[in-house]
């Protein structure tokens, strides 16, 4: 099964699992060859993820050429202060904005730019020290003062986590279902991206309007 199958079988998929609002499908592209996007455009992709801000404007500079770009371009790394200023150089979607500091310099530069991007507050709910972001009470204190937020150019979409590393089902349900309460009590405006490859079901049963796809659109990397 090629790229293009595996593509439209997770779309389909996607829509089954919530028809009334299916989630938007991120196809992490990262360390993927030109070939395999190329054929991941033509099978209709539209939203990528990358998580280099400079290997993914490289690999994207033809299609972001247009004024118009069809594709949507996601950074889903950690966003960090050295290379911040690149993202406006391509990137609609941040996800992994993780610090007050990292916050201010993104609105700050955003205004200076006059261009627009829409980023997600990456939560760290598993307390785990490989992952970045803020803990649950940084989280609520952000969400409760609502300052400083949001400004012209720069505006909060939501919340980004991920689950438990080992995977397991119960715990990774958990956490997703955390992330979906906070965000219905103190942000119900606000989407949520959750879910990847190993676990974007159970994401979408938690409410996930963002999910990270890559090797079950890809192929495992070799």
């Amino acid at each position: 099964m090629g790229i293009r199958e595996r593509y439209l079988q997770i779309q389909e998929e996607l829509a089954s699992l919530r028809p009334e609002k299916p989630p938007t499908l991120i196809a992490v592209s990262k360390f993927q060859p030109l070939q395999a996007v190329t054929e991941a455009v033509n099978a209709g992709v539209i939203h990528f993820g990358e998580n280099r801000i400079q290997e993914g404007l490289e690999k994207f500079e033809e299609w972001l050429k247009p004024k118009e770009s069809p594709l949507v371009l996601h950074h889903i790394g950690p966003v960090q202060s050295g290379t911040l200023r690149k993202l406006f150089l391509g990137y609609s979607y941040a996800h992994g904005v993780g610090s007050l500091g990292t916050l201010e310099e993104l609105l700050s530069r955003a205004q200076k730019e006059q261009k627009k991007i829409r980023y997600f507050l990456q939560v760290n709910l598993t307390n785990e020290e490989s992952k970045h972001g803020f803990d649950k009470k940084e989280l609520l204190e952000i969400l409760t003062k609502k300052e400083n937020l949001s400004n012209e150019f720069c505006i909060l979409e939501g919340m980004m986590t991920m689950g438990p590393s080992d995977g397991e089902p119960n715990q990774t349900r958990d956490v997703f279902r955390e992330l979906a309460k906070i965000r219905n009590e103190y942000y119900p405006e606000g989407k949520l991206s959750m879910g990847m490859s190993g676990d974007y079901r159970i994401a979408i049963e938690e409410g996930s309007d963002f999910v990270r796809i890559g090797s079950a659109i890809f192929g495992e990397r070799n």
